[in-house]
């Protein structure tokens, strides 16, 4: 293949076009580079047209003789051009780049087609592709017989848009990108590229200085403080397949569910290698071993979606496609969620839609504009947590976000999303003093806009996922928030009992002396709960800014405030609705959590301690093997109250029902110091009635008064019921009772 003879570019377009589409690549305003660079079919042959700013050389090396053949330069600019004879069939060809920071041969990925079919333009543009993560980010791909890893992004208001990474030495001038039509969406093939390369976006604008953004579809990222992406191709195959195939038919709200809430990087840490938190994989045996032995059916994991600060928890979260690389790479996470479901536990993660932070490489005006979010900052921003907020009625925004939840559920096999905040999401004015916020179309504070898109969400997540617990932390009384949207609910599963979680604390807190004067905070729950499906959590959030632990809260000396700890958990896990703990709470720390630190184990050397990690582990023993503990917790016929009023003796009495077996299960709670003798409460049947726990028990570290055993039931009627008995009410304590 000879060069071409003669003046340059004599079979070249019109010198004008060259200058105009070279202007356009030089002031980084090009949309359609290919229409330039690569080969080029004209009359006499293909030209070859290169851009390589600072290169003292370019040559072109045909596949078929691998002879370099020297590029001319146009005009002193640095595109180079050859003009080689048409090939008879595909030409393939490498450019030997001669630059300052060191000489290279590459493959051309002007080179190359749209890695993106037809079909997948169109469905992303049109916002019908239902997986949008297989195409848009950065994917390893096979194109022509070339692999490489084809990019796409999603930047409507860009002029330009470029890929950036080590393999450019992040030059944005060197991988600019092609837009797609009128979709939005920026393509580049880039040949032989391999996985784990690190990039970014380099986003040209009219108005600013380029914008070096991660990508939004990246499914992995550097180890913060550190903010690329990183190409990834997962690699991991699950072997949890009998869990997924059982996952399919499982009823959440009729099924025990003991939750316990982690945090990965501040559970367990190795003190002798510098306080490092465990790997994914080190977590993975030790949560497993060490949830199934206190008899959890969950575990719940803060958020491990990437984000850049770790005192953020993973509430402001970058990387909505990410696991976090602090505890390791993806497939290793994958790999814990599968240890976990082979080891019969199930993993709910946390999700965070409401809001992002507005770190200048992250989401925050992505091309220029204000994409993610509203651009008025009483529509776009959270004050109270100095956080930009969704633009829930863009299409693209849904379709980002709901692609996001689905990538956890599908992708990484997780079994449900405790979604974050959805109050903030809910109303316009949450948080927000008056003029600070935007009154809806019809004048009002609901965010319409927001609660389509929830229930959207939901119908997508549990459609496409059956067995699946979709879960609201929603923390004020917006009806129907777990009730399926064909009945005008918001389509969640599960939502947390807000209230009776701050009820709750509220009365332990408090000095049992004064306890009948808030008798009310244990008994309105019971008013309302059946009018959502419930968790009651005791949370992260309520061990943390000077809130104390949960047994720093309780009042009294060290006994009492160890027996009104186990009384807590014995009365919460006897009550409706399922059970959420944060990590800690299961064996008593004194201290407020740090994500910072390790969990305070060494605590367990001592009685008291150990005995609250026993009762944890009585506690979801029991109650797994009862169902009338938690087969109708949804409904009112699994709950009747014995005595609700007896505010004066600091006490309260239940019983719980499994209708379709009949079993029943009696608690009863004394919330004083004080040993209530010869308590008479009325029962639904006769017979033994079993003590088959008590949180005062010597095993617990408590004062071992109880029921020897159990109580026979008379027929004397009392409370409504045709029998009763006579009990012995331990101090600060709960005792549940089982029937034959």
């Amino acid at each position: 293949m000879p060069t071409p003879k003669g003046p340059k570019f004599a079979n070249a377009p019109d010198p004008g076009f060259i200058e105009g589409e070279l202007a356009a690549l030089i002031e980084l305003r090009h949309g359609d580079p290919h229409s330039l660079l690569g080969p080029h079919a004209v009359p006499g042959g293909t030209v070859v047209r290169a851009y390589w700013p600072g290169a003292r050389g370019v040559a072109l090396i045909p596949d078929k003789d691998g002879i370099a053949r020297p590029m001319e330069r146009w005009r002193d600019s640095a595109l180079f051009q050859l003009l080689v004879e048409a090939p008879k069939e595909g030409f393939s060809y490498r450019l030997a780049v001669q630059q300052p920071a060191g000489d290279q041969i590459i493959r051309d990925c002007y080179a190359f087609p749209p890695w993106l079919g037809e079909l997948d333009i169109y469905l992303l543009g049109a916002q019908k592709e239902e997986l949008p993560y297989h195409k848009l980010g950065a994917h390893p791909w096979v194109l022509e017989g070339t692999a490489g890893v084809g990019f796409a992004l999603w930047a409507p208001n860009a002029r330009a848009v470029s890929v950036v990474g080590d393999f450019n030495h992040w030059d944005g001038r060197r991988c600019l990108m092609r837009r797609l039509g009128g979709t939005g969406i920026w393509e580049l093939f880039v040949p032989e590229l391999a996985p784990e390369a690190r990039y970014k976006f380099e986003i040209h604008t009219v108005a600013a200085l380029p914008r070096m953004k991660t990508d939004p579809y990246a499914q992995a990222m550097e180890l913060p403080p550190a903010t690329a992406s990183v190409v990834y191709q997962p690699a991991f195959h699950f072997a949890d397949q009998d869990w997924m195939a059982a996952r399919q038919g499982r009823d959440w709200l009729h099924q025990p569910v003991s939750i316990y809430e982690v945090h990965l990087g501040s559970w367990r840490r190795v003190v002798e290698e510098d306080n490092r938190p465990l790997s994914y994989r080190e977590l993975a045996p030790a949560l497993a071993d060490y949830a199934l032995d206190l008899g959890f059916t969950h575990l719940e994991l803060l958020p491990v979606m990437e984000h850049p600060f770790s005192g953020s928890w993973g509430y402001q979260v970058s990387g909505y496609f990410a696991p976090t690389a602090r505890y390791g790479p993806p497939d290793d996470f994958r790999y814990l969620v599968d240890y976990l479901h082979r080891r019969g536990l199930g993993v709910i993660l946390d999700w965070v839609p409401a809001h992002f932070p507005k770190d200048d490489f992250s989401l925050g005006r992505f091309d220029g504009t204000a994409l993610y979010e509203h651009l008025d900052p009483r529509e776009g921003e959270h004050p109270d947590w100095g956080t930009y907020v969704f633009n829930y009625g863009r299409d693209e925004v849904r379709t980002f976000l709901i692609a996001s939840a689905l990538f956890w559920l599908r992708e990484c096999h997780a079994d449900g999303l405790r979604v974050d905040a959805v109050a903030s999401m809910l109303y316009r004015d949450y948080g927000k003093a008056s003029g600070q916020w935007i009154p809806n179309r019809y004048g009002g504070r609901e965010n319409l806009e927001a609660l389509e898109f929830l229930r959207q969400l939901n119908e997508r997540a549990y459609g496409l996922n059956p067995g699946i617990a979709m879960i609201a932390e929603e923390s004020t009384a917006w009806p129907g928030v777990s009730r399926p949207t064909y009945l005008g609910g918001l389509g969640f599963g599960l939502k947390w009992d807000m209230g009776w979680m701050n009820d709750t604390l509220d009365y332990f807190s408090r000095d049992p002396i004064y306890r009948r004067y808030y008798h009310r905070d244990l008994t309105f729950g019971l008013l309302y709960a059946w009018s959502e499906n419930f968790v009651l959590p005791l949370s992260h959030d309520e061990v943390v800014h000077g809130k104390r632990s949960l047994l720093s809260k309780m009042p009294g000396d060290r006994w009492q405030q160890f027996a009104n700890l186990r009384a807590l958990l014995g009365y919460m896990w006897a009550r409706p609705g399922k059970k959420l703990l944060f990590m800690g709470g299961e064996f008593g720390q004194w201290r407020e959590w740090n994500h910072d630190q390790s969990l305070d184990w060494h605590l367990l050397a001592e009685p008291d301690h150990r005995g609250v990690q026993k009762l944890m582990r009585d506690l979801n023993r029991i109650y797994r093997a009862h169902p009338a503990l938690w087969d109708a917790d949804t409904e009112p016929d699994g709950f009747r109250w014995i005595d609700a009023d007896n505010a004066d003796a600091n006490s309260i009495a239940f019983a719980r029902f499994a209708p379709k077996s009949g079993e029943v299960v009696i608690c009863m709670a004394n919330f004083s110091p004080v040993p209530r003798n010869r308590y008479r409460l009325g029962l639904p049947k006769p017979g033994f009635y079993r003590e088959i726990l008590n949180t005062d028990s010597r095993w617990y570290g408590g004062g071992d008064i109880g029921n020897h055993g159990g109580v026979q039931a008379e027929e004397i009627p009392s409370h409504g019921f045709p029998y009763s008995a006579e009990f012995t009410l331990p101090p600060l304590a709960v005792v549940w009772l089982c029937p034959p």
